[in-house]
């Protein structure tokens, strides 16, 4: 499938935006693994991507230590291929990052390993998932429990109710990382 054919498809999408909102996930995501708060993005990533990030937090947190990716950013990506299976768009995205990787003491303030001096670059194939029949809810997200309004970028959770926006249902999710 190509992307026109995706575009006739879901009117939803456009490329541009939606290169925008992977750049974003992939910040959020690596974010959350350095401040040890992956509970703040479990709405944007699936199952496998949420279980990446703990295997890089959780050995590291009775060590009071913690993974960094300072100066994080996103050099390039680019949609590598557009596919439907079993009824959800497929989207693969190869993405270039750049950062400087380490393991920090949180006790002393010492790099424990890794360099923190000295960026490196780091290729990742991505795959977005998004339901054939999801509900686009546009810029202004609802919680869908009580209807209060919701920053989903923020923490994905109403601060009204308490309820977990569930980002499967509207929109792209991560469901795969893999480095390449």
């Amino acid at each position: 499938m190509t992307i026109q054919e995706l575009e006739k498809l879901d009117n939803t999408f456009n490329q541009a935006m939606f290169l925008t909102k992977v750049n974003n996930i992939f910040i959020k995501f690596f974010t959350a693994i350095m401040s040890d708060k992956l509970a703040e993005v479990d709405h944007f990533v699936g199952d496998d991507v949420y279980n990446f990030g703990e295997s890089k937090v959780a050995p590291l947190r009775s060590k009071n230590y913690r993974q960094m990716y300072d100066e994080l950013n996103v050099k390039n990506s680019m949609i590598k291929s557009v596919d439907i299976v079993d009824n959800n768009y497929v989207v693969e995205v190869y993405l270039e990052a750049r950062y400087m990787d380490y393991i920090l003491d949180l006790n002393s303030g010492d790099v424990v390993s890794g360099n923190d001096s000295a960026r490196t670059q780091v290729n990742y194939m991505l795959t977005f998932v998004k339901r054939s029949g999801a509900v686009d809810q546009g810029i202004a997200k609802k919680c869908q429990a009580c209807g209060a309004p919701m920053d989903v970028n923020n923490s994905g959770k109403c601060e009204y109710c308490g309820a977990i926006y569930k980002q499967e249902m509207h929109d792209w999710v991560l469901e795969k990382i893999n480095i390449c």
